[in-house]
């Protein structure tokens, strides 16, 4: 499956979910491409990113690209250093477990407050990505899981309406995407999607128990894959299944 070099979504608009939201601006569009791109190990860790190839490769403008950049370097996703350039930011496994610990406090809360205030619309939009999660399951597509756990991870967090859930969570969900694409294996994709699957039933069948439960079960399960990460593949360049349009080196310039 070949991996497109830009991406341009919208609010929840995986496949044929709909798009209840208002067009994003530029800047968002470029947050959209080029989180993508480092995610998926198109931009791997230690890149270095050079503001006018960007634009040339995305056609956006200087402005939404800067407002892009500054928002990759809050989550963490690239390192803007004064007079020496931007790169794309290393992937660490013992950091990931630190991250993890505060990423299941977040996820149990948010998916038990999203049960118990999330919206009709927002329930018709997490039965319809649940429905995509076990396609992707079914079919091994690793490209649509990210992008359909992308949509719910901003969906759900918007669900439990607490605003500073949302911000707490965005940065962990962009750095857990990037580290599980590089070291998953084949039957980690439908461990992963149908764990989603479950959390987003559990939100829309309104039962926060269930919810809280799911998200457990979920985050046990990613534990148990960072851990063995950093037993066989810490010190690996590649991902466990390349990227089938792979960057050459963790020195490559755009």
């Amino acid at each position: 499956m070949k991996q497109p070099a830009e991406v341009k979504m919208r609010n929840y608009n995986i496949a044929n979910i709909p798009a209840p939201k208002q067009q994003r601006s530029f800047a968002e569009q470029a947050y959209d491409i080029l989180e993508e791109m480092i995610v998926t190990l198109i931009l791997p860790p230690g890149t270095t990113l050079t503001e006018s190839e960007l634009i040339e490769k995305t056609r956006l403008g200087r402005t939404p690209m800067r407002e892009a950049l500054q928002r990759l370097s809050d989550v963490g996703l690239i390192d803007i250093i004064p007079r020496q350039g931007t790169k794309v930011t290393e992937i660490n496994v013992s950091d990931q477990l630190l991250l993890l610990e505060v990423r299941r406090e977040l996820e149990r809360l948010i998916a038990t407050s999203a049960a118990r205030r999330r919206t009709a619309e927002q329930s018709s939009l997490l039965s319809e990505m649940a429905v995509e999660m076990r396609r992707a399951a079914t079919t091994d597509d690793y490209l649509l899981f990210l992008r359909v756990d992308r949509a719910f991870n901003q969906c759900v967090a918007e669900s439990s309406a607490n605003r500073y859930l949302v911000k707490a969570i965005t940065p962990i969900h962009a750095l857990a995407r990037r580290f599980w694409y590089k070291y998953y294996r084949p039957y980690d994709l439908p461990i992963a999607a149908i764990g989603h699957a479950e959390i987003m039933e559990a939100i829309v069948a309104a039962d926060p128990v269930a919810a809280g439960a799911a998200s457990d079960k979920l985050l046990d399960y990613v534990v148990s894959f960072t851990r063995s990460a950093s037993v066989g593949n810490e010190d690996s360049d590649s991902p466990a299944i390349a990227p089938a349009t792979p960057a050459s080196a963790h020195t490559t310039t755009i």
